[in-house]
Formats: C-alpha cells, sequence, structure tokens
C-alpha cells in the first residue's frame, strides 16, 4: 500500500530551507504516520483493513478538515463520530419527505440509446454514437441508508466517458471524472470498475448518464433511391454486426417519402420480414420481426408508384426534396447494452437494516438512427455525433 499526502507551503523557498524545517511537510509525514497507524496496528485480516478504509474519508473529515491538521491519531476521530452517533441520533434531512416502510429492495435499470448517421460514401465519414443512462429506485428503511452501486465491463467493452451524476452521489474516482470523448480513445482508457456511493431518495432518480464510443454500429446499411417520372426504385441493405444479440423485442425501418402524393402501386421483393404499405402517408414500414437470419443479412428492393401531390394531406419535409431521402430503424434488444455495461447484483453495497432483493435490468434502443440515400446529397454531421441528452431529464445534475 503505497501513502502520499501534498502539503501546502506557504512561506519562501528561495534560499531552499531544509525539509523538515517545514512546517506543511512535517504535519504531512505525521498526518500518513497517523494513517498506517489506524490502518494497521491490531488488524487480523483483509475483512477488517477493508472496514478501516471504508471509514477512512470520514475520519480525514475529522481529523484534517479543510486541509488543516487537528490529530493525527485516528483512532480518536473514530471514538468522536461514535460518540456523536450514539449521543446525536440522525435527524430526517429537509429534501428528504418521509421513510420507507415495506421490504427492502434495490432495483436498477441501465438504458443505452444508439444514434447513427450512415451514407454509404467514400467522402463523408459514417457516425455512430451511444449515450446511457442508469436508473434506480432504492426501498430501503431508514433515515439516511448508504448504497454503492458498481458498473461493470467485459474484458471487450467500450469505456464510459462523459459522465454526469446526480447530486446525491458523495464522491467519485478520479479516474471517472477525466474520461471524456473529447480526448482520443487509447488502451489506457478507464474502464471500470464505475463505484458510486450515494445515499439515495425516496423516488426513482436516475443515478447517472454517460457516452461511449463503441467500435461499430449495430446494424450497417445502404439505402439507394432512384427517381423516374412518378415512381422511384428502391434498394435497402441491412446487416446486423456478429456481436451484437441476436434478439429484438422488436426491429422495423421505416421509409418515408416526403413531397410526392400517395402511394398508389408497390411492387417489390423483400428477403426477410414482411413489408406494410401506408398508401395516404407514403410511408413503407418494413418489418423485420425479432431476429435477423443465420446470415445476418437481410435486403429490400422495389418499385413505388406515387399518384397526384395533395398539398394538404401528404407529409412535407424542407430537408427531403428530390433524391435527398432516409431509412430510419427503430429497435430494442432486451438484457443487453452495446457497450457491455452491466451492474452486478452481487457488488451491490446496501449499509440499512435487512437484506435488500436487488433487481438488475438492461437495455437498447435505437435512436435518430438513419440511413440516407447515397445516391443524393444529405445533411452531413462532422466527426463524432453531438453529444445529445435532449431525450432525457437531466435536472438536476452535475459533472463532479
Amino acid at each position: 500500500m503505497i501513502y502520499a499526502c501534498v502539503p501546502l507551503v506557504e512561506q519562501t523557498l528561495s534560499p531552499r530551507p531544509p525539509l523538515i524545517s517545514i512546517s506543511g511537510i512535517s504535519q504531512s509525514f505525521e498526518l500518513l504516520f497517523g494513517i498506517q497507524d489506524f490502518l494497521h496496528l491490531g488488524q487480523k485480516n483483509d475483512t477488517e483493513l477493508n472496514t478501516k478504509l471504508n471509514q477512512l474519508p470520514d475520519l480525514l473529515l475529522q481529523a484534517c478538515p479543510f486541509g488543516t491538521l487537528l490529530d493525527a491519531n485516528l483512532q480518536n476521530s473514530l471514538d468522536s463520530i461514535n460518540f456523536a452517533s450514539v449521543t446525536h441520533p440522525q435527524k430526517q434531512p429537509a429534501w428528504k419527505v418521509g421513510t420507507y416502510k415495506g421490504k427492502p429492495q434495490v432495483s436498477i435499470s441501465i438504458t443505452e440509446k444508439v444514434k447513427s448517421m450512415q451514407y454509404d460514401k467514400q467522402d463523408i465519414a459514417d457516425t455512430w454514437q451511444v449515450v446511457g443512462a442508469v436508473t434506480c429506485k432504492c426501498d430501503l428503511e431508514g433515515i439516511m441508508p448508504n448504497v454503492t452501486i458498481s458498473l461493470s465491463l467485459p474484458t471487450n467493452g467500450s469505456p464510459l466517458q462523459d459522465i454526469l451524476v446526480h447530486p446525491c452521489v458523495t464522491s467519485l474516482d478520479s479516474a471517472i471524472l477525466t474520461s471524456s470523448s473529447i480526448d482520443a480513445m487509447d488502451d489506457s482508457a478507464f474502464s471500470g470498475p464505475y463505484k458510486f456511493p450515494f445515499t439515495p431518495p425516496l423516488e426513482s432518480f436516475n443515478l447517472c448518464y454517460y457516452t461511449s464510443q463503441v467500435p461499430v454500429p449495430p446494424i450497417l446499411g445502404f439505402y439507394q433511391m432512384k427517381e423516374e417520372e412518378i415512381q422511384v426504385k428502391i434498394t435497402v441493405n441491412l446487416k446486423l454486426h456478429e456481436s451484437v444479440k441476436n434478439n429484438f423485442e422488436f426491429c422495423e425501418a421505416r421509409i418515408p417519402f416526403y413531397n410526392r402524393g400517395p402511394i398508389t402501386h408497390v411492387e417489390y421483393k423483400v428477403s426477410f420480414g414482411q413489408l406494410e404499405v401506408f398508401r395516404e402517408k407514403s410511408l413503407l414500414i418494413w418489418i423485420i420481426g425479432q431476429k435477423f437470419p443465420k446470415s445476418m443479412e437481410i435486403s429490400l428492393s422495389g418499385t413505388v408508384t406515387f399518384g397526384a401531390k395533395s398539398h394538404e394531406k401528404q407529409p412535407f419535409d424542407e430537408i427531403c426534396i428530390g433524391g435527398t431521402a432516409y431509412l430510419k430503424l427503430h429497435f430494442k434488444i432486451l438484457d443487453y447494452t452495446l457497450t457491455g455495461c452491466y451492474a452486478d447484483q452481487h457488488s451491490v453495497q446496501v449499509f440499512a437494516s435487512g437484506k435488500p432483493k436487488i433487481n438488475t435490468h438492461r437495455k437498447l434502443i435505437s435512436s435518430d438512427y438513419y440511413i440516407w440515400n447515397s445516391k443524393a446529397p444529405a445533411p452531413i454531421t462532422y466527426g463524432s455525433l453531438l453529444l445529445s441528452l435532449s431525450s432525457w431529464t437531466l435536472w438536476p445534475f452535475k459533472k463532479r
């Protein structure tokens, strides 16, 4: 174990004085020796050491408030805290209305939304991004129960970045604070576990948000549309990446046709799933279903004929004019995240009366997942997708 302390030296260092004469350095060594004595004197096993390590942050607040050393004997601080807890029972905080009574349980839900803009063009790079949210509901008895949740990644998981946490989170590892999507990814990026100690409110709340730069989008595709008078010919090819769980709650591709008349006729060939035609809405919906075939690739081709345009009823869009068109994917996969992020039930620590039941859930949802017609101009996103958390309720969150 390595002990370190950064002293504040407010005196002139030129000419350089003997280190032992600098009060900040002397106090630092005194504190480090005090920490060492507290952790190791009378230690019987690793469990006792872990208990003392968990007590250390509170003890340092007592022994060294605002960086001023008052007492290097941490056992004195521990005795003071224990005495205070006996003589002064915990008070109900003003922000917490009421307490929970009933069977203790903790529910953790991880939801990831994946965005993508795909063009199938050599001069335009495809973009994609994952935004995740961890939602918690802690039904625990007591005025101020403490909970620690750890998020973990598999060996090949994508590190979490740009982490925003709820104000109830009491502390964070410095590696979590410095992980940003602005920085280039490298092998040294922090990959967890990500620990969040907190005192939960009564209601369900979003513990944290994060982004991640996953190496590939879950579904890669191309879309081609060619205009021929009152008809358009379309070709679509979709491929599910081999690393993605092939078990959807639903998966469908919506192909809208803006600034045209109603659909009067459709001739098509589909390799998988079924096609639904909404004539008045000028919309095709390719229902893929719950699984891709073993080849992981599916295709759709056909010809769509339109009638006379009616400005009152037909869908209009200022961007999708002429050949500029898109296909939008909608899907959901349960018990899966694209980053691999999960909350291990056995790693959840609860400091409250009773043994709670731990429930964990995961899901991946598509969000703004577009594949643009490669035969026409299309809106372009430069670099990575802009971080967009508008679909989440952010307040009251802060970057720690």
